[in-house]
């Protein structure tokens, strides 16, 4: 059996996602077989693995930087947001039903302990360690009895916990000791110790309260990692990281030719896979930032509709905006616009959804000839092509049908003039159809932007898991770090009262039968009928078990798939 650690947090965004990543990658890096798992994850930024399946992005980040190939089992349970009470459930990377957040936090969520535990069991047996990422706060107390991702796998599990804190926001003394101080003795009893992220200045002045706090909890603290710029890594939901910090970087790079190249992309509501304009950020010379006003598209070279949970919500939102008017005439400027899977969708002719929105026939921007129609099942793939004369490569997520009935092939969809829309994410990771999109831009806006011939976002990703790797060698005591992933929590770790208050119970620790790699649809969801954007609520992180009026429509149990009855990333 492998050895393993979770890696929780005093809040969401403290930084577990790019420690969980910086871990693996540094334990790959001295020969150990390391593979990411996060039981449950909520994000819009998802992935498609190799075999077809929808996984949270940052598991994909996490298995790259562990230099495996991401898979369902590394993120068993995804919650994809539809509104602020309800989220889709997509379990072992398909989409099983959409429950609001009263009905997930109800049971069904207790009911998926089975299902994740025998995942994190087929990743112990294949690999020599697995470094597990919670979400939010392992003391979020209200949520503790149906906890599947914090102290409840944790516990499953047996792993020890190292808690993470972020001292730029302040507090972080009083987060690691009120964190621990709000857990049951058996849960106390795996947290080891913690890890404080994003320190400015010199830590000897921080060691007394390190010291102060090993006093108050009997816990040391593993490492002190410095703030560090620029880390343009895949994120959760936050445009705070991935995307912000590979645009701090590209605004230091001078352009390869004359002219810079703005880029402006809309904020669309429900706003997915974000993460696309990540290799634009990344060419010298191109700025990227995300506007919401009509004025800010006056400047841009190219104009990006990306990604959205909510086509039709999107669609709205452009028009209240005053944002669709501004594009309809960049359009007939000749000025560059791309849409990218939603997006791509608000720029046809028309829209007939009866399962996101349930809107029926909704008008769309009219600058493609393409009508949308959204299927009930879900598209999920990694196509390959060509585009511009370049190789591409890319993913699919979406449930809306595309019928091109014009204009120029442009991978999926088509092109009109200054006008690009794709289903594909990613295909501008693709080096040479980057460049060669670029240019095209570049001519369509007027600019003597030239991109640069050697970019290769392959290897600044690679560099900057790298640079994660490096902060955890090199800032945390990576030794006692291997004795805790190999040995468990220290023995005898002293309880901090007052404990978990009355009522925040641990779950059971039953088990369910081992997950199948595509689970039907139970008896309780009808999967013949469209699903609704009534979505499955906030998981760990988010803190929202609020009142929700959503219509619950089934969840599956465990990986078999049996039926109910019915029915907060990271920053570094």
């Amino acid at each position: 059996m492998s050895g393993g650690l979770l890696v929780a947090g005093t809040t969401s965004d403290a930084g577990k996602s790019v420690v969980t990543a910086g871990i693996c990658r540094w334990l790959v890096r001295r020969g150990v077989k390391v593979a990411p798992f996060k039981a449950q994850n909520m994000s819009l930024n998802s992935f498609v693995t190799r075999e077809g399946a929808e996984i949270g992005r940052a598991q994909a980040m996490q298995a790259q930087a562990a230099r495996v190939e991401p898979t369902a089992l590394m993120n068993p349970v995804l919650l994809k947001p539809g509104s602020d009470r309800s989220s889709q459930v997509v379990l072992m990377g398909r989409p099983v039903g959409e429950m609001s957040a009263r009905g997930y936090h109800g049971g069904r969520q207790e009911a998926l302990l089975g299902t994740v535990t025998d995942c994190l069991e087929q990743l112990r047996s294949a690999y020599d360690a697995v470094i597990c990422e919670g979400a939010g706060s392992p003391a979020e107390i209200n949520l503790r009895r149906t906890d599947i991702v914090n102290m409840g796998i944790a516990r499953a599990a047996r792993f020890p916990v190292l808690v993470v804190g972020d001292i730029d926001r302040g507090g972080v003394f009083a987060s690691f000791f009120g964190t621990t101080a709000l857990l049951s003795s058996e849960d106390q009893a795996l947290v080891a110790g913690y890890l404080v992220n994003k320190f400015r200045g010199d830590v000897s002045l921080l060691e007394p309260g390190l010291d102060m706090l090993y006093g108050l909890t009997g816990r040391r603290t593993y490492g002190v990692l410095p703030f560090t710029h620029g880390l343009g890594i895949d994120e959760e939901d936050g445009l705070r990281v991935s995307l912000r910090g590979a645009v701090r970087e590209s605004v230091v790079a001078p352009p390869h030719g004359e002219d810079v190249l703005r880029v402006a992309v809309c904020a669309v509501p429900l706003m997915s896979n974000f993460t696309d304009v990540d290799a634009l950020a990344a060419e010298p010379g191109v700025v990227v930032r995300f506007v919401d006003r009509p004025d800010e598209l006056a400047d841009a070279d190219l104009v990006v509709v990306p990604g959205t949970r909510g086509t039709v919500k999107a669609l709205a939102w452009l028009r209240e905006r005053g944002l669709a008017e501004a594009l309809v005439r960049r359009a007939a400027e000749g000025r560059p616009v791309l849409g990218i899977c939603g997006g791509f969708q608000v720029l046809g002719e028309r829209i007939e959804d009866e399962v996101e929105s349930r809107a029926g026939v909704v008008d769309g921007l009219g600058l493609l000839p393409v009508r949308i129609r959204f299927d009930r099942a879900k598209t999920l793939a990694r196509p390959v092509g060509s585009a511009l004369g370049e190789p591409v490569e890319g993913y699919e997520i979406h449930h809306g049908v595309a019928d091109v009935r014009g204009g120029e092939p442009f991978l999926d969809g088509c092109r009109v003039g200054s006008v690009w829309g794709t289903h594909w994410h990613g295909s501008l990771e693709s080096d040479g159809f980057r460049r060669r999109f670029l240019e095209e831009v570049a001519r369509g806006a007027g600019r003597r932007f030239v991109p640069a011939p050697d970019t290769s976002f392959g290897v600044l990703r690679e560099e900057q898991l790298d640079r994660l790797g490096d902060l955890v060698e090199e800032h945390a005591d990576t030794d006692a770090l291997w004795r805790l992933i190999e040995g468990g929590a220290p023995p005898g770790l002293p309880f901090v009262p007052p404990g978990a208050p009355s009522g925040a119970g641990a779950p059971p620790e039953s088990r369910g039968a081992a997950p199948a790699p595509a689970p039907q649809p139970p008896e309780g969801l009808d999967m013949g009928r469209p699903e609704t954007q009534r979505e499955a609520g906030e998981s760990q992180g988010r803190e929202c078990a609020g009142s929700a009026e959503p219509r619950d429509e089934g969840l599956v149990v465990t990986g078999r798939v049996r039926a109910e009855e019915h029915a907060n990333e990271e920053d570094k």
